[in-house]
């Protein structure tokens, strides 16, 4: 393992690698156009995700700026006790080790999830997609021009460029101690993970989250809200995919169609249950599978409930675990909903494509869990760490 590195080292290469960014910020997106171009195609999400342009290139600026100004999440006390006999027994936060995060498509996931894992006292191993090698490997270079400047070695950051039976090999019989595993991607790269990994698995889950229009919804928060989760970004996993709306909501007939129309008119593909299929004229859903589906595409599902408590049952059964609305003017309703839909982010009135370290304050995140242990949600900075006991005694025995 290696020796915990002082806050103001790990702060210093954070603020250099700020820096660097902004100094190759040309060169790295001329790299990421290769990257582009030697692409498929074939995902319109994956290929959004792949971009890095100058919005991109200046969020990463500012999550590196923002993990270097924040405190030292390592060696914070969690517990303090004084035992009878005077032993004082304290319980504070500690780095993990080593973590290999794996990854698809995505170059600012090396700057956001790298930084955030070296700013919590870990090394960390990054093992990204094909897709995007040649931007990964330039942003790994500027991690080590970071690190070198501040004369910290380089192995603090490394960068793993298998193919999938490489990468197999090395969860199973890694080269290295591994502590924790971070997979950020679909379903199939995280059944790989913890398939083959020999150590801790943090599942960064898939979405399929819902939302209900309730009966005492405000209708025009609930179309924005609506139109704001499907639209807005359709390649990430705190977009919206299913709509339940409450059939006892007045006129809720003229709602479901402007609905309907508003999300056709941005070329997302709708489908509805019986009801809303036969009362807006769009196609029927085929199966009820299509409701564990996360579409990560123009598409979205609308169904109806009859109850607050039938809808809560419904997400619970079908949802991903990740983000799930509620719109009404009844707060106690509000609530109900909050409290019982498991969920790891719960909205009242709100967009679900708010679930985001950076929009939770967290200064970024290393990625969002749908587990419930150790962290649930958005993971940032002071959760990407583990805790060990500090007992000082005066020669005690017991």
């Amino acid at each position: 393992m290696n020796t915990l590195l002082p806050i103001e080292k790990r702060n210093a290469v954070l603020t250099t690698m700020a820096l660097l960014l902004e100094q190759e910020r040309e060169a790295l997106k001329a790299i990421n156009k290769q990257d582009l171009a030697n692409y498929n195609g074939e995902d319109l999400a994956m290929e959004k995700r792949l971009l890095v342009d100058d919005a991109k290139v200046d969020a990463m600026i500012l999550s590196a700026k923002q993990l270097a100004s924040q405190e030292d999440p390592v060696g914070q006390i969690r517990y303090e006790f004084t035992h009878e006999n005077c032993l004082r027994i304290s319980n504070k936060t500690a780095a993990f080790g080593t973590i290999l995060i794996i990854y698809e498509s995505r170059p600012d996931v090396t700057v956001e999830a790298g930084g955030i894992a070296f700013k919590s006292g870990n090394k960390i191993l990054l093992k990204g997609g094909k897709e995007s090698l040649l931007s990964n490997q330039k942003i790994v270079s500027l991690w080590h021009q970071a690190l070198q400047s501040n004369d910290v070695a380089t192995d603090w950051v490394e960068y793993l460029n298998y193919d999938r039976v490489q990468t197999q090999a090395f969860l199973e019989k890694p080269s290295q101690r591994i502590d924790l595993i971070v997979p950020r991607g679909g379903e199939k790269l995280i059944e790989f993970t913890k398939k083959h990994a020999n150590c801790p698995v943090i599942v960064s889950g898939r979405g399929n989250n819902f939302l209900l229009v309730d009966n005492e919804a405000n209708l025009e928060k609930a179309k924005n809200i609506i139109i704001n989760g499907k639209t807005s970004n359709i390649s990430v996993c705190n977009a919206l995919d299913k709509v339940l709306i409450d059939i006892n909501l007045p006129n809720w007939e003229l709602f479901a169609k402007e609905i309907v129309s508003v999300l056709q008119d941005k070329n997302v593909e709708v489908l509805g249950d019986e009801v809303v299929a036969k009362t807006t004229g769009i196609s029927a859903i085929e199966s009820d599978d299509i409701w564990y589906e996360e579409f990560l595409d123009y598409k979205i599902v609308i169904g109806t409930v009859n109850t607050t408590q039938e809808a809560i049952e419904k997400i619970n059964t079908y949802c991903g675990g990740h983000s799930a609305s509620i719109i009404t003017e009844n707060k106690d309703k509000a609530q109900e909903f909050m409290n019982n839909v498991d969920s790891a982010a719960v909205y009242h009135n709100a967009s679900t494509r708010f679930t985001d370290g950076g929009q939770f304050g967290l200064g970024g995140e290393l990625a969002i869990s749908t587990d419930k242990l150790h962290q649930r949600g958005p993971i940032g900075l002071q959760h990407l760490v583990t805790n060990k006991w500090f007992v000082y005694g005066e020669g005690q025995i017991r």
